[in-house]
């Protein structure tokens, strides 16, 4: 049987500030952006801290291994989170 926690995808603009995730994976790992997040670290494993979302939710700013990103919410789309 399915855990109902694994079941449910998590998105970045489903969190709240200060929310802190892991990087399951990408949902197309081919594709041109997944494999820039990739390139900067966002791998499978990686936890990622919510810092602040923009006014009207776009752009996220999230900090990861001491570092600082913003990501639009089609592009964070890619991301395959869980909960940390």
């Amino acid at each position: 049987m399915e855990d109902s926690a694994t079941s449910m995808a998590l998105h970045l603009s489903d969190l709240q500030r200060g929310d802190r995730v892991r990087v399951v994976g990408y949902a197309d790992p081919g594709a041109p952006y997944a494999r820039h997040l990739a390139s900067l670290g966002q791998i499978a494993g990686t936890e990622l801290r919510v810092v602040r979302f923009a006014p009207l939710g776009d752009p996220i700013e999230v900090e990861f291994r001491g570092s600082h990103v913003v990501l639009r919410p089609a592009e964070a789309g890619a991301l395959e989170l869980e909960r940390a």
